[in-house]
Order: C-alpha cells, then structure tokens, then sequence
C-alpha cells in the first residue's frame, strides 16, 4: 500500500493481518502466502519510503523476512495512484516480469478500478 494515508492501513490492516487469516474458507492459504506490507511517503509511520525504492534496496524484503524478488517466486498486483502504478510497474518490466490481463496469467496485474487517467 503506498501513499495510502494511515487512516486506510487501520480500516484495512486489522481485516488483513487478523480476519482474513482466521476465515473459514481462505484462513490457511492467506496465513502461508499473504504479506501485508503498508507503507506510505508522507506521513511518519512505522514504514515510509516510495515503494519502488524499497524494493529496490531490498528493505521491503529484508523488513518482512523473506528474500528478494524473483520472478520464479512472487506475483505482485498494483493499486494505487497512477504515478506509483507506471513506476513500479516499469520496474517490474524491467525486471523481466511480465503483465498479466484477464486472458493471460503473468506475473503481476493491475487493478485499474481506481486508476485516474
């Protein structure tokens, strides 16, 4: 989540990390594979940083114990405002991770339901 005010990290942090693990239905495959990693820009908060810059150093993996992406590994998805979708996304290409759409499975999608243009 980035440049996500706090306010959002609260409403949704506690359903993340606490509801959703314990769900009947998705509790065991969101405990082993879901990493909930909010961070935002502006205001102080116990992570801060541009998204694509931690991910970048390695911060964002180091912080939350796993190792550097990988292609073979991770998928991402992006929400967020247009700037930090066309950054990470161009990181993400960069990287050699391709997108994926509705007809084809990639390595990471975007969601474009709160995208302005």
């Amino acid at each position: 989540m980035h440049g996500c005010r706090q306010v959002n990290e609260l409403a949704y942090g506690e359903t993340i990390t606490e509801t959703l693990p314990r769900d009947e239905l998705l509790g065991e495959m969101i405990s082993g594979g879901l990493v909930y990693y909010p961070t935002v820009t502006r205001e102080p908060f116990r992570n801060r940083g541009r998204i694509t810059d931690l991910m970048t150093s390695g911060k964002l993996f180091e912080d939350v114990g796993l190792p550097n992406m990988s292609i073979e590994n991770d998928r991402f998805m992006l929400c967020g405002s247009p700037d930090m979708i066309r950054d990470t996304r161009q990181l993400l290409v960069d990287g050699g991770y391709e997108e994926g759409n509705h007809g084809e499975q990639g390595h990471f999608v975007i969601e474009k339901a709160f995208v302005e243009k």
